[in-house]
């Protein structure tokens, strides 16, 4: 399981600079590789010590960790839901993505022009919202129409989904996102199933000027969003896209000293991915061998079959039982042999949910 994240924003507010950073990433080392797809799309993988740790106790021949698509999609402007700019393609492009990044402009400099004239992050924030419900406004329409055709079949469930879509269609035309739209678990499922971009979970990412830095609480701005984004439950992380920038040319040791310097304990890339993670409800198990040391994305409430249908349908399928060790357990006995004899290692079965961090390996027969 990969998680993608669809970067969105306004012209000159940090967006192309933030995904630049990723793109130009050096590897720290060997387990975090990074890649380009294509122009717009780039695999980073995610930042994660535990999985360093892992490594410097095994010495695999080779570690994969997890990852995390990143989509610049660009063309953004006021009328994308009518195709203007390249409203189209922005549209399609975010239809395919887990989550949507925001990112808004945090800072002023004159000689930064913003489209709209000025700075003001919560009218950018909406700018987006209002193009992002016209299109979902279209996508629910053209739905009900489908519906009420097929309900003069008599059908209860499809009158009961005609009647929640122009529900949750009064919800959109009242300016309100798909997400704070109040349905019970079944019509939840079968909103989902209309792939509404306001359905999406969202994070907040301020791009702030460098003197903001460490501790951008003082910045006017930031406070308005992060004022914002607790209405809707979503995370902000702060940022300043041209540090980042820098941070990705350096080698490790000089990005040590750097971060040092800037008074900060990590790139504001690495909080933003393990945000992303959290917002999803995802979590990191291992498997780890001489041969590789991996890191598996899962669910926050996956059982073991389900975990280890993720390295393939066959474990899932034929699965026995997974022998599990908690990371805790495995860095202080240091050896999965030594973690064994002290009684460190479980059997367990079907029914077992599988924790953050867990160390598995998986028994099956097919």
């Amino acid at each position: 399981m990969s998680l993608q994240c669809g970067i969105v924003g306004l012209p000159n507010v940090g967006k192309s600079t933030l995904f630049n950073a990723l793109s130009s990433a050096k590897a720290e080392a060997a387990n975090f590789p990074f890649c380009t797809i294509d122009p717009n799309v780039g695999i980073v993988s995610v930042p994660d010590e535990r999985m360093d740790q892992l490594i410097a106790l095994v010495h695999p021949r080779k570690s994969i960790p997890a990852i995390i698509e990143f989509v610049d999609i660009a063309g953004l402007v006021k009328g994308a839901a009518e195709g203007k700019g390249k409203g189209n393609a922005f549209l399609s492009h975010i239809r395919e993505v887990d989550a949507i990044i925001n990112v808004v402009r945090c800072f002023d400099d004159d000689d930064i022009l913003h489209v709209e004239g000025d700075v003001d992050p919560i009218r950018d924030i909406n700018i987006i919202r209002d193009e992002l419900i016209l299109k979902d406004l279209d996508s629910i329409e053209k739905r009900i129409d489908r519906l009420k055709k097929d309900a003069k079949s008599g059908d209860k469930a499809t009158k009961d989904a005609l009647e929640m879509a122009e529900r949750l269609r009064i919800h959109l035309e009242d300016g309100n996102p798909a997400a704070s739209f109040e349905a019970t678990e079944s019509d939840k499922e079968i909103i989902k199933s209309f792939f509404l971009l306001t359905d999406k979970p969202s994070l907040y990412v301020c791009n702030v000027d460098e003197s903001d830095l460490p501790d951008a609480e003082g910045n006017p701005y930031v406070a308005k969003v992060r004022e914002f984004a607790a209405t809707e439950g979503s995370e902000v992380i702060v940022v300043c896209a041209k540090i980042e920038a820098e941070l990705a040319e350096l080698e490790p040791e000089e990005k040590k000293e750097f971060l040092r310097d800037l008074g900060i304990e990590q790139p504001g890339l690495n909080r933003l991915i393990r945000a992303a993670y959290a917002k999803l409800g995802l979590i990191t198990y291992f498997t780890a061998g001489e041969k590789e040391v991996r890191a598996w994305t899962i669910k926050v409430g996956t059982k073991a079959p389900g975990a280890a249908g993720v390295i393939h349908s066959d474990f899932e399928r034929g699965f026995i039982r997974a022998e599990t060790i908690k990371f805790s357990d495995y860095v202080h006995y240091k050896t999965e042999a030594a973690a064994k004899e002290a009684g460190k290692m479980r059997s367990e079965g079907k029914e077992y949910v599988v924790e953050d961090g867990d160390i598995m390996h998986f028994r099956f027969n097919v």
